[in-house]
């Protein structure tokens, strides 16, 4: 019933407070051109950004003044992973942080002896339990990303969110009745071993060396890497490929061979 009445005040809401066309258009042109999303898709995916602007803050960090356009961008490919799912995947994120470019922060870390260690670490992104989202602009926005390079930072940490939907952030997101957790297990562990061996004996890796940090670290990265680049996911890990379209309930690969041949799509 609440499930419902939340839908029509949303649906209510949308009548009069959507992401305005103009500015709709300017966010497909920039951001979501290279998806291959049909007409359906791109409605729903402008609704469903319309909304998580109504329900998400996004603020600006270090002087930075957040545009329409921005928060547009920001909304629109967060909304990308929850596509074929639902909004309230996102009700931990109650705010979005921008920063100019990339950011410093500081963790503190207690070895195996008890000693209390500092480390700072510049970064592009961050998702915190429990908290926000950390962007840098100057990595997020939509020009910054060089062809065939596979990065989105804003996939990579709204994944991260996904992620922790099932508790701690380590690579397994709650995942949907009827979903194996066992092929799951098998296809992750097999393809992050498989990862950390190539980088060992040094030979070229075929997504990001950074999924080698930690499995959660593995599964934001080949989520970039499922909207991104679905071809190299699919020839280098083909069962976490698997497992991805099953979780996020979409075919990257068909909806792009679809739209070379215009063929029908999602």
């Amino acid at each position: 019933m609440i499930g419902a009445w939340q839908r029509w005040r949303r649906q209510r809401w949308l009548r009069r407070h959507r992401i305005p066309e103009d500015l709709w258009a300017r966010v497909v042109a920039a951001a979501l051109a290279h998806y291959g999303l049909d007409h359906g898709a791109l409605h729903r995916l402008h609704a469903l950004a319309s909304v998580f602007l109504q329900e998400k803050a996004i603020v600006g960090a270090d002087g930075l003044v957040v545009d329409d356009f921005m928060r547009a961008v920001i909304a629109a490919e967060a909304c990308l992973l929850i596509l074929n799912l639902d909004l309230a995947d996102y009700d931990p994120v109650r705010e979005i942080v921008v920063y100019p470019d990339s950011f410093l922060v500081t963790h503190e870390t207690v070895d195996e002896a008890g000693v209390v260690h500092t480390v700072q670490r510049t970064l592009d992104g961050e998702a915190w339990d429990a908290g926000p989202v950390i962007l840098g602009w100057a990595d997020a926005r939509p020009e910054a990303r060089r062809p065939g390079e596979g990065r989105n930072v804003i996939l990579h940490e709204f994944a991260h969110k996904l992620d922790m939907g099932n508790g701690a952030a380590n690579g397994m997101p709650a995942l949907h009745a009827g979903m194996d957790r066992a092929a799951w297990t098998r296809a992750f562990s097999d393809a992050y071993a498989h990862l950390q061996a190539e980088l060992a004996h040094h030979r070229p890796a075929a997504i990001d060396p950074y999924a080698a940090e930690n499995p959660a670290e593995f599964f934001a990265v080949v989520t970039e890497t499922f909207f991104e680049l679905p071809q190299v996911l699919w020839l280098a890990y083909p069962d976490v490929y698997g497992q991805l379209r099953r979780y996020y309930r979409q075919d990257p690969l068909a909806r792009l061979e679809a739209a070379r041949t215009g063929a029908p799509r999602e």
